[in-house]
């Protein structure tokens, strides 16, 4: 897309910006790619059509079934995630939408991400629909510790309190949302926005492509910021095939 017209989509973006009083970022894996963190799908993903190492797809590798039945499996592509995060902190994308959440009525974010980056920047109404990396639950009793890092801990970490293992606090594929946080986002979105982005996700499930696509059909105004094309492109009002943290900035410089 040419600069004149990626600069006008911009303008227009942060029209609708002046007028909004309820704003839904839904975010992904892209928002962090600017504090080093690597995406797991999309342009340059992690595993990005690639098996792993052992064979499996990363979907099965960190999926529930094979933490139940093979943890070591999963706990090994955790913690090279954990390894890949760690130490990151928020970017110029995080602390845009941390900006706006003090500048407008609403502001809520959505995210799949499980780094913990939007409240590190200072967003206070997030939902992390995945959980947290840094919340870590004993299998078998239930003990629950917070952890900045895994360095230096033993893969998979073991309950200080029974020596069972531990899994982090995270959707792994094949388990349930969170009901809860589910319950918070459908009242949220009972309420209504006035504009709705989506932010560095290649939107694959259905509850991320879904209130885009119903926003779009409903009329209020739609944005994606992804440098790739996915799954809600064709849908929404605005596309701006760029990297988060620019295209967040440029909108602020607007305002």
């Amino acid at each position: 897309m040419e600069l004149h017209a990626i600069e006008q989509i911009l303008d227009a973006v942060a029209n609708h910006l002046t007028s909004a009083r309820r704003i839904l970022f839904i975010t992904g894996a892209g928002i962090s790619a600017d504090s080093g963190l690597p995406t797991y799908r999309g342009i340059g993903g992690l595993y990005e059509g690639n098996l792993t190492e052992d064979g499996y797809r990363i979907e099965d590798a960190l999926s529930g079934e094979m933490l139940r039945h093979h943890p070591a499996i999963t706990w090994k592509y955790l913690a090279q995630i954990e390894a890949n995060c760690r130490g990151a902190g928020p970017n110029a994308a995080h602390a845009a939408i941390a900006r706006l959440e003090e500048e407008f009525a609403s502001v809520l974010v959505f995210t799949q991400n499980i780094d913990g980056l939007h409240q590190a920047a200072g967003s206070r109404n997030v939902i992390e629909i995945h959980g947290d990396m840094h919340r870590l639950l004993c299998t078998a009793c239930g003990q629950q510790e917070h952890v900045e890092s895994l360095e230096g801990r033993e893969i998979p970490p073991l309950c200080p309190q029974c020596q069972s293992f531990m899994r982090p606090e995270v959707v792994l594929f094949g388990e349930a949302l969170p009901q809860q946080a589910l319950e918070r986002f459908y009242d949220e979105m009972e309420e209504g926005f006035d504009l709705v982005f989506s932010v560095g996700t290649t939107s694959v499930f259905p509850y991320i492509a879904q209130p885009v696509v119903w926003a779009a059909r409903a009329g209020i105004p739609t944005v994606e910021i992804n440098p790739g094309e996915t799954m809600i492109s064709e849908y929404v009002a605005y596309k701006l095939p760029l990297g988060a943290a620019k295209a967040l900035q440029s909108l602020l410089e607007r305002l």
